[in-house]
């Protein structure tokens, strides 16, 4: 019913910018919330933030508090992740996912996924 794509991701030095963007498509109406979420090699996938559809409510994880900025553009269809002063631990792949619930932020929460975009941070 949803269509996600992932767009964004590369390899930048530590303390570099980066903008992901995730475009939808289908029937987009019955979302709710937007996430964005990240995987390191090994690691369990985990929550950075998410968005209402509104744009009126956000929250973001302890870990990326005050650097990264989730925002909506619903006139095009996209939801964007900034990040700004990136680390290291930032590495991973960066997952976009739709809900239908409000102020999702665990992983079983979330009813669609994209296929992930790479980050990679270098020291």
């Amino acid at each position: 019913q949803v269509q996600l794509v992932e767009s964004g991701g590369g390899l930048v030095q530590a303390g570099g910018s980066l903008r992901l963007s995730c475009a939808s498509s289908g029937r987009t109406f019955s979302i709710l919330t937007e996430g964005w979420f990240r995987q390191a090699p090994g690691k369990e996938r985990e929550f950075v933030a998410f968005i209402s559809w509104s744009g009126g409510s956000t929250s973001y994880a302890d870990s990326v508090k005050g650097r990264f900025t989730i925002s909506r553009d619903n006139a095009k269809n996209t939801v964007y992740l900034q990040m700004n002063r990136l680390k290291p631990e930032d590495t991973g792949v960066y997952y976009c996912a739709a809900g239908t619930g409000w102020g999702l932020s665990r992983v079983y929460e979330y009813n669609y996924w994209g296929q992930g975009t790479q980050v990679t941070v270098s020291s």
